[in-house]
Order: C-alpha cells, then structure tokens, then sequence
C-alpha cells in the first residue's frame, strides 16, 4: 500500500471535527462555488452564441453567392441558380442545402400607415425547419405548383405598426417603372429580435412574384443561400465553391455581413475567459492558505515522520493527496450547483431578459458537455499543480523544532 495515500486517509478521518474540518468544508465549498460559476458562465455563453447564430443562419445561411454588380442596390442582378453545386450539392464538401432568393424593395400602405419594406423572395427550397423557430404566429408560405403565392409572412414589428394580424390583407407598392402593387395575405407572423437586420424591413414570400414583376425568365433568382453542416467550416465551402463558380460571382461569408455582431459575440467570449481566469485564481490562492493552514497545525506530525527516516518526498505526498481529496469534492460540489442552475433555467426560464437589448427573451442555456468537461480537467490540474507551492514549506522544517513545535 502506498504509505503517504494510508497516512492522509487516516488523517482525514481523524479530522471530521474541530477546526481542521471547517478548513476541509471552506476548501471543497471555495472549489464548488468557483467551478459552477464557470459552468454557468460558459453554458450561457454558448447558449447566447448559438441562438444569436442560429437566427441569422436561419434567415440567410452560412454563404451568400451573388452576381458582381458595381450597385450597391437592395435589388439584386438576375443569375442563373442551376449551377452544380445547386443541383449536386451532396458532391461538394461541406455544404448541407443551397436555396434561391431574390430582394425587392417597395412599401406596404394601410388606411393609417405607410412602412418602408424589403420583400424577400423565397422558393420551395427554401429551409422552413430552419426558420420555424422564429414563427411566432400562423404558418410559412404555401407555394403553390401552378402560379406564385399571394401569401407573406411579416415579422412581429411590422404587424404591430401596421395593426395587422394572421389573416389580414395588406397592398405593397413596389419599387420599379412603372410602380406595381399586389394584394398579399399574411400566412405567419417571425419574430428574430434582431430588429435593425430583419425585423423592422423584412417581409417574405414568393420569389416568382418578384421575378414576375422583374420580367425573369425560369431558373433566375438574386442570388443563393447556402447552408454548411458546420458553421466552422464556412471559409472551406467558400473556397470549394469558388473554384466551381463563374468569375463574375461573388461568395460572402454571412459573418463578415453581420461582422458587428460576430464581433460582439468574440467579445462575450473573451470576457467569460477572463472570468475564468479570475475564478482559477482566487481558487488556487485559497488551496494554497488551506494546505498551508494544514502543514502548520501538522508540524508536530512532520517533525515525527522525519525523525523516523521518512523523506521530504513522503511528507509532501500525504498533503498532495489531502489537497487533491478535497479538489474531487469540489468538483462533485460544483458539477452539482453549475449543472443544477443551468437545469433550472433550461427548463423554466427564471432569468429573463429584454429582447430589444439582447436579442432574446430569456437567458439561454446551450448543453455542450465537451466544455463542462473541460472546464473539470482545467480545474483539476491546475488546482493539483498549485498544491506543490506550499508543501515547499515541508523541506524546510526541521525534526528537532517541528517535535516541540506547540
């Protein structure tokens, strides 16, 4: 048996009273508090990153492939989106689906409003599954085989400002000479949050009512959306694409479109780092006063174990493997509060939040147990490796001092 691993189990027995105990019980609770809160942290991160994403992903895809014009109009030039990696996309790496879509700007008049709108069109291929989550009301477009579809779905401000609800007719004017108007009903009603990029400007419906109003032949669209198994791999399936495309098209990464809120996001990322940073710090130095605090009101013990031959690499294993008793504890105890808050919150939305100012309803919780993982094994480790700095102070006790230390 391992002589230093008996030693601090016969230790730890002895000390489940007293003041040893209380420095025990500070120890593995200082562990628990810090590694849940960085549990919290990261989950909450993630879950702000993915649902963010997801809603512009879900309204745009990962790339945009377009024609290369000198305007930098809203309406789009006419291209033909049958090109291969349209029809075979399983044979192109990296890219999940590809869908048409084509822009229109025009105005939407009420008795008592008028609203600047951008009408997307969307077809067939279009990724409901994606977009469903945004739905707040009704249901997505029904295209029809024959002609192209009077249905619209609006977005939450825009049937709020028109006073318009599941049902309604509304007239949009559309930009072009001579100005055109249809009679549209709206089928569904989105809601993403994200305000100043989809929500207060853009309706969706039929892309062949635009290119009836453009004069497009079949098979033309504005541009296309294409979609990635992981949004990681977006720069490869551009590169990939852009060996396959024509010269005069353009491939953009959706989150150098939106580069501010990618931005934002990197920053939300490297706070909670930071945070991390913090949290291994303070829980280092609080190891580091405990063992410390248990070396000395051991001195007697040391002096003993000295004298008997036992070297300095003895003594400092049985107060490695106290502190390292004692780090397992606080990772049961912050795995459960960390864990446990997050179920909390998954499941019944306690901690609320304004969706003009963060883009969502309530506070999200995105379950990546490669992180909680992780966040365990750093944790440990560096915890383990801090315990090594005070039980320097072993080597420099003396047997003789330490036997008639009081």
């Amino acid at each position: 048996m391992n002589l230093s691993y008996f030693i601090s189990k016969r230790i730890s027995r002895e000390q489940r009273s007293g003041f040893a105990s209380t420095i025990h019980k500070i120890a593995i609770v200082s562990i628990g508090i810090g590694l849940g809160a960085a549990i919290v942290s990261f989950l909450i991160m993630k879950g702000f990153q993915e649902t963010i994403q997801n809603k512009i992903y879900g309204f745009n895809g990962h790339l945009l492939i377009t024609k290369l014009t000198p305007s930098n109009s809203v309406d789009e030039e006419p291209m033909d989106f049958h090109i291969d990696a349209y029809d075979h996309p399983e044979q192109y790496p990296y890219i999940r689906h590809m869908q048409e879509y084509a822009h229109k700007t025009g105005l939407v008049k009420t008795e008592d409003e008028v609203l600047g709108v951008v009408f997307k069109g969307v077809g067939k291929s279009f990724d409901q599954k994606a977009f469903r989550e945004n739905l707040v009301a009704g249901e997505f477009i029904d295209f029809p085989d024959s002609s192209h579809s009077n249905q619209v779905v609006i977005s939450q401000i825009i049937a709020d400002k028109l006073r318009a609800k599941v049902g309604d007719f509304i007239i949009v004017h559309f930009f072009q000479n001579p100005p055109r108007f249809r009679k549209l009903k709206i089928a569904g009603i989105y809601e993403t949050n994200l305000s100043e990029y989809f929500d207060s400007k853009v309706i969706l419906g039929d892309i062949r009512l635009i290119a009836r109003l453009n004069d497009w032949a079949e098979g033309v669209s504005g541009g296309l959306e294409v979609f990635v198994y992981d949004p990681e791999h977006a720069e490869e399936a551009r590169e990939v694409l852009a060996e396959s495309t024509d010269f005069d098209m353009r491939i953009d990464l959706i989150s150098e479109r939106y580069q501010q809120v990618f931005e934002w996001l990197g920053l939300v990322n490297r706070q909670v780092v930071i945070l991390l940073c913090i949290i291994l710090t303070v829980v280092c130095v609080n190891m580091i006063s405990i063992v410390l605090i248990l070396v000395m009101e051991r001195t007697q013990m040391i002096g003993m174990l000295k004298a008997l031959g036992g070297n300095d690499r003895l003594v400092r294993s049985i107060f490695i493997y106290q502190g390292f008793s004692l780090v397992i504890k606080g990772l049961f105890l912050g795995n459960l509060i960390g864990l446990g808050l997050c179920s909390l919150q998954y499941y019944f939305k306690i901690a609320k939040l304004n969706p003009h100012d963060y883009y969502m309803s309530f506070v999200p919780i995105s379950w990546h147990w490669e992180t909680v993982g992780m966040l365990n094994l750093l944790t440990l480790m560096v915890v383990t490796a801090v315990l090594i700095i005070p039980t320097e102070v072993i080597v420099r006790i003396r047997p003789i001092k330490a036997i008639r230390f009081d």
